[in-house]
């Protein structure tokens, strides 16, 4: 039995292994990696599609690198800064990266892809998420979540409170690894559409 099913009602055969899958961590963080380049060697990009995909692909980017700096995992509940918008904005960036690049591949069948890996995994690890740390943090935590999203924000306005801080983002998160994976695979599509002749060796 997955960890994370383990508090939930008893499931057997065919149901548990595809509710066991929707809740297994690794396979949604590869998968989701996995996509990017995916759709970058497969794309067949416009100029439009390029440029819009590249824009909302970048905003998630920041957005997660931004989200990073405040998590202390498991020990303090972030209430600030984007977590005043949405309670999972790793969430939310990885939302936006996932529709920035399904929209410059240019190609119909990435928004299927998407779609169905977005709602095959992403229900469940909110889920997941929201009851362990309700677990962890109780009152706090259900007041605070009462009134913030999962992932769509109702507001653009961000509340102050916390501290953003470079080091928890790099060091303790890892997020640069994304923000260069994130430009690699958007620079390949670029390249595709003949922007990067240097990068041909031309």
């Amino acid at each position: 039995m997955n960890r994370r099913t383990q508090d939930l009602p008893p499931l057997t055969g065919f149901a548990s292994v595809i509710r066991d899958l929707r809740y297994n961590e690794f396979f949604r963080q590869a998968l989701g990696l996995l996509l990017m380049p995916v759709f970058a060697f497969f794309s067949n990009p416009t100029a439009l599609t390029y440029i819009v995909g590249s824009v909302v692909a970048i905003i998630g980017m920041l957005f997660r690198f931004y989200a990073s700096g405040f998590i202390v995992k498991n020990k303090q509940l972030a209430t600030s800064g984007p977590y005043s918008l949405v309670r999972h904005p790793l969430y939310t960036g990885n939302l936006l990266l996932m529709v920035g690049f399904t929209i410059a591949s240019g190609q119909w069948w990435a928004y299927v892809v998407s779609a169905a890996f977005w709602f095959f995994y992403y229900p469940a690890a909110i889920e997941y998420e929201d009851r362990k740390l309700n677990s962890i943090f109780g009152e706090a935590w259900r007041e605070w979540s009462a009134s913030v999203p999962a992932v769509v924000p109702r507001s653009l306005v961000i509340r102050g409170g916390g501290s953003w801080s470079f080091r928890t983002s790099w060091q303790e998160n890892y997020e640069l690894i994304i923000v260069v994976y994130t430009l690699l695979c958007l620079l390949y599509i670029e390249w595709k559409l003949g922007w990067l002749p240097w990068f041909a060796g031309e």
